[in-house]
């Protein structure tokens, strides 16, 4: 067994893993709706299933239709290494929120927001791991061509899901959140979406990150 064939392992098990996402966001989206949940940010939704679907089918057909020669070993574990790291944040965040995550944005008027878990030092946590994650998975399979146009792709995506999802917050959320970093210290995302924060839906209080993305 290769060093390779241990990453192309990991895309039937992150593919796994994002069926589960979709079955525990649906279940509580569900119930986020019943309890008067309101949706925001509705236009980028499938936009960004078709990106993750794209993601793993790219990963997936890039080493068997351009494969990297000669792929460094030290990459690939390393690469393997932050796919696992980045699932165990983001089942971190995930468990944090409970019922109140969801792949959509649902904001609960009224809700007191969720500042425990990674929370507690990131606003986004769930798509710190996402950027990590979309990175990794095609160095972990040596699909680098697939790292460059995925990571160029999220970035855009998440500055447009950013800004959509904390604009549908909370003048709470925006208190509790104030000073804490978008995905990590200096990240440009938090310069970006600084008019997310400052443009707050005013009466409405938000769940922090219960619209992050899988």
């Amino acid at each position: 067994m290769s060093a390779l064939d241990i990453g192309r392992g990991l895309l039937p098990l992150v593919a796994l893993e994002r069926g589960v996402e979709l079955l525990v966001s649906s279940r509580n989206a569900r119930r986020l709706r019943s309890r008067g949940g309101v949706e925001a940010g509705r236009g980028h939704y499938p936009v960004m299933v078709a990106f993750h679907a794209a993601l793993l089918a790219a990963c997936a057909l890039e080493p068997w239709l351009l494969p990297a020669q000669g792929w460094p070993v030290p990459v690939v574990l390393a690469a393997a290494a932050l796919v696992l790291a980045a699932q165990a944040l983001r089942w971190w965040a995930v468990a944090s929120l409970g019922e109140r995550w969801s792949t959509r944005i649902l904001v609960l008027p009224g809700a007191p927001p969720v500042v425990k878990g990674p929370y507690r030092w990131l606003r986004h946590p769930n798509y710190l791991a996402v950027a990590v994650e979309v990175l990794a998975l095609p160095l972990a399979v040596g699909a680098w061509r697939t790292v460059l146009a995925a990571s160029a792709g999220n970035a855009l995506l998440l500055a447009v899901r950013i800004r959509a999802e904390e604009r549908a917050m909370g003048v709470a959320w925006v208190e509790a959140f104030a000073g804490k970093p978008t995905l990590c210290p200096r990240s440009w995302f938090d310069k970006l979406t600084t008019s997310g924060l400052r443009g707050g839906s005013g009466s409405r209080s938000g769940i922090p990150g219960a619209g992050e993305e899988p």
